[in-house]
Order: C-alpha cells, then sequence, then structure tokens
C-alpha cells in the first residue's frame, strides 16, 4: 500500500477466516456423529434377515411351501424361476416385486437352489435394512446443506472482502497519506461498492484541501513580498526625514549663537518631515489594522456625527491641494471618525500614488446612506480587475514601478462593512470609488 504503511486487509478477514474453520470443523464433527448414530450403513443384509431367508429358502426345497409357523410376521414375496409370485403374505400385495425391484429398493433377498439349480427367488418386502437406505439419504441431504452452507458463508464472505474490506482499507490508507501530508495522489473511486459516495466525498477533502494549502503558501509568499515591499517603502521616508533632519542640524550649527530666522524653505522642510512622518504612520497603521483584523480583533466604534466633519477628515489629507470637494448634505451620519478617517486617508493616498492628478468628491443621498465619490484621473484598473482590487496583497496591474503593499483599499473595504457600509469600486476615467455611510 502507499505511504509505507502495511496493508490492513489481512488482519480485518482474520476473523472471519476462523468463523469459516470453525464451521468446516463443525461440520465434520456432525457428519461424524451422524455416521456413528445411523450404525454401518454398509448395505449388506443382517444376520436375522440372511437367517429368515436361508430357513424359507430350506422349507420351499422341502415342502415346496413355508411353513406357516414360519416368519408369520414378517412380510415376504417368492418368485418361481421365471418371475412369477407363487407366495406374498404382504398386507398389500398391489405393488409388484420383481428382483430388480429388491435390488432397486435393497431388499434383502437370496435364490432358492436345488442340485444346482435356481428353482426361484425370496424377497423380505418389509426388511430392517431399509433403515440403511434412509440413512444414505440422510447422510447426503446433510452433506448436500452443509456444503451449500459453508459455500454461501464463503461467497458472503468474498463479497464483503470486495465491496467492504478493501475500499475501508483503501480509505484508510488514503486518510493516513493526508495526514502525511500526501495530497497528490487521488483516491481511487467505486461507485459500486458500499463506500462510493463516501470515497467521493474523501477525494473532494483531499482537493479542497489541496487547494487550501496552495492558498496558505501563496498567502504566505505574499506575505514574505509584503515585509520587503513595506521596509522599501518605509526606507524611503525614513531616508528623507534623516537628510532634512541632518540638513537643518547643519544649519543651525553654522548659526550657533546667532539668531536664526525662520525662512520658508526651512519650513518646507518641516514640512516634509511631517509629510514623510505621515507616510510611515499610514504604512504601520495599514499594517497594523490588517493583523488586527487576521485576529479577529478588528473593532469600530460607532457614533452619531454631523456629516460636516467629512470635509474636516478630507482636508487633513489634502496636503498637496489636489482635492476639489462639493458641498456635504446637512445630515447625520453612524460612524467611526476615527476609521473613517483612515478609510479616506487611504484612497486619497492611492490617488497621489498611482494618479498624480486632481480629485474629485462628490455628494449624494441614497434612501438610508450617504455617498461619498471619491475620483480622480489616473490610468484606473483593468475591468477584469474591479472585483479583485480590494482583496488582500492585490495590486492592479498598472501600478507601473511603484511601490505598495495591496492592503490600502483592503482596509478600506472592511472598514466600510464593520460599520453597516459599502465601499466599491469602478474605472471611468481614472478610479472612483464610492463610499457607502449610513445615515443615522
Amino acid at each position: 500500500m502507499g505511504c509505507g504503511l502495511p496493508d490492513g486487509r489481512g488482519s480485518a478477514m482474520k476473523g472471519y477466516y476462523r468463523f469459516l474453520t470453525l464451521l468446516v470443523l463443525l461440520f465434520a464433527v456432525g457428519l461424524s456423529a451422524v455416521w456413528k448414530i445411523t450404525g454401518t450403513g454398509d448395505g449388506s443384509q443382517n444376520n436375522e434377515d440372511v437367517l429368515l431367508l436361508n430357513e424359507i429358502a430350506h422349507e420351499m426345497v422341502l415342502y415346496d411351501m413355508p411353513l406357516e409357523n414360519t416368519a408369520s410376521e414378517r412380510e415376504y414375496v417368492i418368485l418361481d424361476r421365471t418371475g412369477n409370485v407363487i407366495y406374498d403374505n404382504r398386507f398389500d400385495p398391489s405393488e409388484a416385486v420383481t428382483v430388480e425391484t429388491a435390488i432397486k429398493r435393497r431388499y434383502p433377498y437370496t435364490y432358492i437352489t436345488e442340485n444346482n439349480q435356481i428353482t426361484g427367488t425370496i424377497v423380505l418386502a418389509d426388511s430392517r435394512n431399509q433403515f440403511g437406505h434412509l440413512r444414505t439419504n440422510i447422510i447426503a441431504v446433510y452433506c448436500v446443506c452443509g456444503f451449500l452452507l459453508i459455500g454461501v458463508a464463503a461467497a458472503f464472505g468474498a463479497y464483503i472482502r470486495k465491496t467492504v474490506i478493501r475500499p475501508f482499507a483503501k480509505m484508510k490508507d488514503f486518510a493516513s497519506c493526508v495526514a502525511a501530508g500526501d495530497l497528490d495522489r487521488p483516491l481511487e473511486m467505486d461507485k459500486g461498492n458500499l463506500f462510493g459516495a463516501f470515497s467521493e466525498s474523501f477525494d473532494i477533502m483531499r482537493e479542497e484541501l489541496k487547494a487550501s494549502r496552495a492558498r496558505e503558501l501563496s498567502l504566505q509568499k505574499k506575505e514574505r513580498e509584503l515585509i520587503a515591499s513595506l521596509s522599501h517603502d518605509l526606507k524611503t521616508p525614513v531616508t528623507g526625514i534623516k537628510l532634512t533632519s541632518e540638513l537643518m542640524a547643519a544649519v543651525f550649527a553654522q548659526n550657533e549663537g546667532q539668531e536664526i530666522t525662520v525662512t520658508e524653505d526651512m519650513i518646507a522642510k518641516m514640512n516634509n518631515i511631517y509629510k514623510r512622518a505621515d507616510e510611515i504612520a499610514l504604512l504601520v497603521g495599514d499594517l497594523f489594522s490588517s493583523t488586527l483584523e487576521d485576529l479577529g480583533e478588528f473593532k469600530v466604534k460607532c457614533a452619531d456625527e454631523n456629516a460636516a466633519v467629512i470635509a474636516q477628515i478630507v482636508s487633513e489629507y489634502n496636503d498637496r491641494g489636489l482635492v476639489r470637494i462639493s458641498e456635504i448634505p446637512q445630515v447625520i451620519v453612524h460612524m467611526d471618525k476615527l476609521r473613517l478617517s483612515q478609510v479616506i486617508g487611504n484612497i486619497l493616498f492611492n490617488s497621489y500614488k498611482y494618479a498624480g492628478t486632481p480629485i474629485d468628491i462628490s455628494f449624494h443621498l441614497d434612501e438610508s446612506f450617504l455617498e461619498m465619490s471619491i475620483s480622480d484621473s489616473g490610468p484606473g484598473v483593468y475591468e477584469e480587475e474591479i472585483a479583485l482590487i480590494t482583496n488582500k496583497y492585490y495590486r492592479g496591474k498598472q501600478h507601473g514601478d511603484k511601490e505598495g503593499s495591496g492592503l490600502g483599499l483592503y482596509i478600506a473595504r472592511i472598514l466600510m462593512d464593520k460599520m453597516g457600509g459599502e465601499l466599491s469600486v469602478r474605472s471611468e476615467n481614472g478610479l472612483c470609488a464610492t463610499l457607502l455611510i449610513p445615515l443615522s
């Protein structure tokens, strides 16, 4: 068998083989008992019959007829040399008796001889030796029934071995192989046995486990790629902060002890440090949020807020001045302000990175939701990627050489779902992300 395991079919059939052997032994013992109980059964005439036949034959020679008191309690027939009946004391003489009949029915008989010539035949029609014939029939019936029973038991055992034991042994070996990690070997299926449907279910389970392992390996690979990508993404803003800090430190060192005038260039450098630190915070926040979601600890705390707060959130991320926001309806929305800020930040950051175009934000009331659309004029994504773009670690094919983790839109979708809203994406003259924010 496969996977280096012993075949369990022999041990499974040992009990049956012992039962079959016991059945054969019982048959042999029973046959011996029947043989002894019913006598020798050799078909020979017993001594009583022989003596009686000789006595009647002697009287026929002497008197040409048996005496009246000779074996009056026995039924017998005397035939002449031509087979004609010359004496018959049977109660029912309607059945003809001949030498052939005596031989066929095992009636004891003897010939009447006179001067070495056969002059007639004596046949005992009520011979007690008929029991020998009955005994033979009993033994024959016993043997036939015994062999039939043993044959049925053997056939049943072969059927069970084929339809139960072998399929079960295959399933046992298959389960051991799966447990050992061998998911490439399919389970042979035979729908004609009792385990046909179970075999098919086991093989479906193997295929699902194989697919699950492939997904797990793919996920592990993406996680390693994510760590490498985040390391690279973090390295860039950290390097920018380091260089700007070193430059500012050099300026302060040169003007040590002197009054320093804050120039626009210095303010720009300070803003650059803030911006780079913000990028780091966003990347770390995405990674942390993804980890919380995996652990099932990703929680939101929704409360009623004035929709005007959305404008404040957008302004926090509009450091490049590319956002054009329309008038916000005066409504109360039910949301987690911190989490919605994270959603909007991720979407705007994606547009900054991949589009670099003006970003239009519009609002529309739709039944129990405030619909917020954020659209840019970048390359967007391919139509077949729309359903995948919000999946974990997935990045569009048009990202070019820009680094990324594939977590931004994924986390945004998860957060909107947890707030009772929805995030949808479409690609028309750029990328448009639509948020459905629940109304209070």
